[in-house]
């Protein structure tokens, strides 16, 4: 059952600061993201395949589906033709695969990529240097690549209680994004999305001058 007070607490505190949420319904029913999109909520994140492919076929086909998880290569298939955005990118590989299926369906992936700023090695993403080597290969391959744009950054802080520690981890990765807007991306108004904060700590990523946030359990409930 989705929090509606949360829910319009959230739009327009988030609206303030033109902030984009996704409502991250992974593992939630279809009918608690509809009745979320009959309230107005249009971006939806997920973190399975299968599980978004089969919401896909059974909600409006004007939401914004967002692919939030470690999504293998061998997988974009399945979502290719529908999904919005693909924001966990963190390799060679599969930044070619979502061109190669984009390719097909004749249409632009906008991805983000997956900087890793926290201290769990658990956690996935590349550090500066390997986000360098990537964009180097992204620029150099500009005529191939027509059918993917990086359009910002998305990183998961740490999981602690240190509020010191989380506002570090977000504001390494929003420099590192002014830094690429300032040279890899000038006046590409493209490149324009950094995604950090969840439920826990969306107040800090918005402070430290993130923009997109993904909140589930505030809005949907514990899982």
């Amino acid at each position: 059952m989705v929090n509606k007070p949360v829910w319009e607490k959230l739009t327009s505190e988030l609206a303030a600061t033109h902030t984009t949420l996704i409502a991250v319904s992974k593992t939630k029913p279809v009918s608690d993201i509809q009745e979320l999109y009959d309230l107005g909520q249009r971006d939806f994140g997920e973190n399975y395949v299968q599980e978004l492919t089969e919401k896909y076929s059974l909600l409006p086909p004007d939401i914004r589906w967002h692919y939030i998880g470690h999504l293998q290569s061998n997988k974009v298939k399945y979502i290719a033709l529908f999904v919005h955005m693909i924001h966990a990118v963190d390799s060679f590989k599969l930044l070619e695969e979502i061109n190669r299926q984009a390719l097909k369906h004749n249409r632009c992936i906008d991805v983000l990529l997956q900087m890793h700023i926290a201290e769990e090695e658990t956690k996935f993403g590349m550090d500066e240097s390997e986000i360098a080597r990537m964009l180097e290969y992204y620029t150099a391959q500009q005529d191939t690549l027509n059918n993917v744009r990086i359009c910002g950054l998305m990183g998961m802080a740490s999981n602690t209680e240190d509020e010191n520690k989380i506002t570090s981890e977000f504001a390494r990765l929003r420099n590192y994004f002014i830094f690429l807007s300032e040279t890899i991306f000038f006046n590409k108004a493209s490149f324009s999305v950094c995604s950090i904060g969840m439920s826990a700590d969306y107040k800090l990523a918005v402070k430290q001058g993130g923009n997109m946030v993904r909140i589930g359990s505030m809005l949907f409930g514990s899982r």
